[in-house]
């Protein structure tokens, strides 16, 4: 599977973000079948598969095991599968982060910090071509104090504008079609810098978070995974399958309107 595909599919990604106190006195073994359920459900309606790994990291070796098996029973399913760690470190241990999360799981793809400099992305971005993947470097993040840093003037443009054309020039060594393996985080809760980051990168995937329970609204064109993960995985709050197949349904309702 070449993670490019999921761009030709309908442009909303579940974001899995587990929390075991919703289910129940056998937690994991709940959440396993909920998640398959889910993925079952809603697979003709999605892009991707999100995986937050914190939350799977928080329950110990038995969550990254759960992890491994929803990651391949998603894939099976034929759904492409993003883990999203912003990862980032340099030399040997970038590598290592490629090898456990591309070359490990191929036609997946990262999410990645790009602020210990472009250079310690570069192992991030081979593997990603070498196992078809991709890669979602950190532009515009959706949470209300992502400007500190990201809104930071630097020769009169902002610090992520700034960031946004190195990686549109970066990925152009790693485009294969219409797309880059080189793609960007920009958060939906700023449709104005969505727009304006494609102006400068209009061959790069956007993942979009925020979509739902930080007030995003899903949208619209080419190259755009409008990522919601609590008013999907979770809606209302609680395990809810009829729930999460309705939510998809009027997020996708929202994109045709």
């Amino acid at each position: 599977m070449d993670f490019l595909l999921a761009l030709s599919r309908p442009p909303l990604v579940l974001g899995v973000d587990p929390r075991p106190e919703l289910h129940g006195p056998e937690p994991l073994s709940h959440l396993r079948r909920y998640a398959l359920e889910v993925f079952e459900a809603l697979a003709p309606k999605l892009a991707a598969v999100k995986f937050q790994l914190a939350f799977f990291e928080a329950l110990g070796p038995e969550g990254f095991g759960l992890l491994c098996e929803l990651a391949s029973a998603a894939r099976v399913m034929g759904l492409p599968v993003i883990f999203d760690g912003k990862r980032g470190d340099i030399g040997s241990t970038a590598e290592a982060y490629a090898r456990a999360y591309l070359l490990r799981f191929p036609g997946s793809a990262l999410t990645v910090n790009p602020y210990l400099g472009l250079d310690t992305l570069t192992p991030f971005f081979q593997a990603a071509r070498e196992s078809q993947g991709a890669v979602f470097v950190l532009v515009k993040t959706s949470n209300p104090g992502s400007g500190f840093l990201q809104d930071l003037l630097v020769e009169g443009r902002p610090l992520y504008l700034r960031l946004v054309e190195a990686l549109a020039r970066k990925g152009e060594g790693y485009r294969e079609g219409e797309w880059s393996r080189v793609g960007m985080v920009v958060g939906a809760t700023y449709p104005e810098v969505v727009l304006t980051v494609r102006e400068k990168a209009p061959h790069a995937p956007f993942l979009l978070p925020g979509v739902g329970a930080q007030g995003g609204r899903p949208l619209k064109g080419p190259g755009l995974l409008n990522t919601a993960s609590r008013a999907l995985f979770y809606p209302g709050g609680r395990p809810d399958l009829e729930g999460a197949l309705q939510a998809a349904e009027d997020f996708h309702r929202a994109l045709v309107e």
